[in-house]
């Protein structure tokens, strides 16, 4: 079990990294005015997106197994499992709202101000934060 729990933990900390540096990205998509530059940038979006999708894969995969297989969260006593499998599906969300707004970008049909990308960008901060509390903590 806990090398399940080990490369669970990995997965989550390397998907999580593409969640925090995706957004930024998009940042410097959306004031940035130089086709050459807009270029590489999307170029190296659409390469973090498709690594971090790789990477939750693991990641869920691996949490359902500790969940499902070891019991890990089951049972009464254990309202935290329930409040970090929400912050779970939470992530999975703003992970296909990522894909979303690049599919945007791509398009040429961004809407949003860099200062938008700036306070979306702290969502996976949030969202890990949480996570974490729930796991370690268990406040209920």
């Amino acid at each position: 079990m806990l090398w399940v729990k080990a490369f669970h933990i990995l997965f989550v900390a390397s998907w999580f990294a593409g969640l925090f540096y995706l957004p930024r990205i998009f940042v410097n998509l959306a004031q940035e005015t130089q086709p050459a530059v807009v270029s590489r940038l999307l170029l190296m979006a659409r390469k973090l997106y498709r690594f971090t999708s790789i990477l939750s894969v693991p990641a869920v995969l691996l949490g359902l197994w500790l969940y499902l297989g070891y019991g890990i969260g089951k049972g009464p006593g254990n309202g935290w499992m329930h409040a970090k499998l929400a912050v779970v599906v939470l992530t999975i969300g703003y992970h296909h709202a990522c894909g979303s707004l690049l599919r945007k970008f791509e398009a040429g049909r961004n809407a949003r101000s860099h200062v938008f990308y700036r306070w979306f960008n702290e969502v996976p901060v949030l969202l890990l934060l949480a996570a974490v509390i729930f796991v370690v903590v268990k406040p209920f």
